[in-house]
Formats: structure tokens, sequence, C-alpha cells
């Protein structure tokens, strides 16, 4: 039969939440200890642009995809309405059924304010459950999403705040496997977000951005109240710099820092840590999470990850980006370079990203050559994003 935990692992593995080119135990010096969550999809990057620039997208001039990364930026969207698709096949390299399909698109209420709404949908493709001696059970197609709904104002002319609301459903096994009986996972969440920029008149100068996501209730899969699992509760802190060297060329280049508010594994054996761990409230996980790392201090600073990326604009109708995606070797070891290009002309864009091959044999990046597309639309008839 397959326990509820099993049911997770076998997702966080399909969207490399845990997956990573790791060596094989006879090389391995660091002691792995990856924090994990039930719907990590929500922390995938939907969108093409922010991609391609290694999931840099915090602090990035605002487009139709601002609800995914930070509400806050929405108001300052030059058009008054828009909208955008997304489509990723997911571990192309490995499999050819599962993927994540994104929309998401704002609407002006007036010039200080602003609803959004954004949806994410996970195919985890097709699934043969087996018994715990390798016997076929019943198959099944997992499946993922999540639904916000979000309120931006601007606080100034130079900043913004905006909050949101999510729902999260996730149906990992469909029912009954193996006499044990499974239930669609369901939660509610909400987001919280800043922005603020310095830039003057042509568009040069800093901008941050500020995001906590996904704080909400923990989901469960069966009926058993000790088998809740948190969410990928996050924080994420993001700085960019413009450079408008003419009416035509612009660079940005940023940094993001996101860390998980989820409670770090104990260690394996010590019972009575991990019942402390499951049985820890949301709101205190949030707090702990800074400082309940088995080893400290120096295990704590490597649950950080930090994007990388640049941006060159010409026209404002042609970009290519690049980037650079950090997680310790330790705590999941997605490392990965990224690129893409974008396009746009009126009211209508294009962007794709591609993530470079790295590594090979066991070395190699399950990630490697995964594609994103996004379109986006103005609605308002302005010919911006």
């Amino acid at each position: 039969m397959m326990r509820p935990t099993a049911l997770k692992l076998t997702a966080a593995i399909l969207i490399l939440v845990l997956v990573a080119p790791l060596k094989p135990k006879a090389q391995q010096v660091d002691k792995l200890n990856v924090v994990t969550t039930a719907v990590p999809f929500l922390r995938i990057a939907p969108d093409a642009r922010a991609a391609g620039m290694g999931d840099l997208a915090l602090a990035t001039s605002p487009d139709n995809n601002s609800a995914f990364w930070n509400l806050g930026k929405i108001p300052f969207n030059e058009g008054n309405a828009g909208i955008s698709a997304s489509y990723t096949p997911w571990l192309k390299d490995i499999l050819n059924d599962v993927y994540l399909a994104a929309l998401a698109g704002y609407f002006k209420l007036d010039d200080q304010q602003a609803l959004s709404a954004s949806l994410r949908y996970f195919n985890l493709g097709n699934i043969q459950f087996t018994d715990n001696l390798g016997n076929d059970l019943n198959t099944f197609r997992p499946r993922e999403f999540g639904f916000d709904v979000g309120y931006s104002r601007k606080l100034s002319e130079k900043s913004g705040l905006g909050v949101g609301l999510k729902y999260i459903y996730s149906n990992l096994a469909g029912g009954a496997v193996g006499g044990n009986t499974y239930k669609a996972g369901n939660a509610v969440a909400g987001d919280i977000a800043f922005y603020s920029h310095g830039h003057n008149s042509s568009g040069q100068g800093w901008s941050f951005g500020a995001a906590l996501t996904n704080l909400g209730s923990k989901i469960a899969y069966t009926d058993n109240a000790d088998q809740k699992d948190y969410i990928p509760a996050n924080l994420g802190l993001g700085t960019a710099y413009t450079a408008v060297f003419n009416e035509s060329n612009k660079l940005t280049v940023g940094v993001d820092v996101n860390k998980l508010l989820v409670p770090t594994p104990p260690e394996e054996g010590d019972q009575q840590a991990l019942a402390d761990y499951r049985s820890k409230s949301v709101v205190s996980s949030w707090f702990s999470s800074f400082g309940d790392a088995p080893d400290g201090f120096n295990e704590e600073i490597k649950e950080f990850q930090v994007s990388v990326g640049a941006e060159y604009v010409y026209n404002n109708q042609f970009a290519v980006r690049m980037g650079y995606f950090h997680e310790d070797k330790t705590k999941g070891n997605r490392r990965y370079f990224s690129m893409g290009v974008g396009i746009k002309y009126s009211s209508f864009g294009l962007d794709f990203s591609y993530l470079l091959p790295s590594g090979s044999g066991v070395d190699r990046n399950p990630l490697s050559n995964t594609l994103r597309f996004s379109l986006h639309f103005d609605l308002s008839g302005t010919g911006t994003n």
C-alpha cells in the first residue's frame, strides 16, 4: 500500500523540489536535510520572463504576471488592463506528459488601485501505483492548482502594497489505493507584498520588492489529523537597478533572495523532535523557521535561495535575458543558468525561456532543457504590457 507521505514524496520528486543532480552516496560528504512541503508547485516560476532571469521577479518592472511574484507592482503597470498565458512542459528530458499551465491578469480601478487574479494548474501525468511488493494497483493522473485574487494600491507615487487570497487544491491519489482511502487536499492562504522604486523621469534607478506568500493552513490527504503537512510559505526580498542609456536601450540587473518559512526536518531518529515538528502551529512555524536547523546558523544560511538575473531591452520591443538560480546542495541542489528572449508588437507580446543543460550522467540536472512560453496581451489599447 502507499502511505500519505509516499504520495507527497511522489509528487515532490516529479516537480523537482527534491530532485537534483546529487552525487552517489559513496561520494557525498555533506549531510542532506531538504526542507519539504506539500504543493511545492506553488514555488515553480510560471512565466517565461522571470524564468529567463533565473526566477528573478520581485523588483523588476511590473508586467501582466506580477500577481505571481509581487502584488505591490501591479498599480505601476502602464496599461489599464492585461492578461497573460504561460505553458511549461515539465521534466521534458524524462517525461512527456507533465506540464504547468498558468494564467494571470489585472485591471486598474483607477490610477491608484487595481484588482488581479492568477491561476496555476499542474498536471503530473499518468502514475501507476504499486503495493509494497511492486504489484500494479490502479493508475491515476494527479493534478493540482492554485487560484489567487488580489487587491493592490499605491501608497505613494513610487511605492505600492498588495494583498491576495489563495485557494489551493491537490489531488494526488484519486481515492482508494491498496486498501487505503485518500482524499484531495485543500488549503487557503494569503499573500502580502510591497514594491518601491526610485526611478527618475527616464526610468533609471533602483527598485525594491518584498513578498510574503502562501501564508496559510496546512494541507491533508487523509482524515488523520497527524498527517497534515505545511504548504510552501515563503519570504522573498529583491532589488534591481535599471540603467537607461538612451531612448532605445536599457539594462536591468537584479538579485532576489528567498527563504521558505517552513520548519527544518529534525535529525533522523529524534522522535520527540519529529513530534514537535509535526505538531507545530502554522504561525509559530513561520517564525521558528529562522532558527530551527539542527546544525544551527551555518545550516540555516544554506536554506536561502538566490536568483541573479539581467534583462536588456531595445526600443521597448525586443528583450534578451539571462540568469542564474542557486540552492545549496544539502537543501535540494537546484543550480542552473537560464536565458530568454521577448518580443512585443503593439498590444501583443511573446516571451520564451530556456534552462541551459548542465552536468552529465548522474550529475545531470533533470531540469535541463526546460522550456517556458508566455503570451501577454494589453487589453487597454495602449500597446504596453
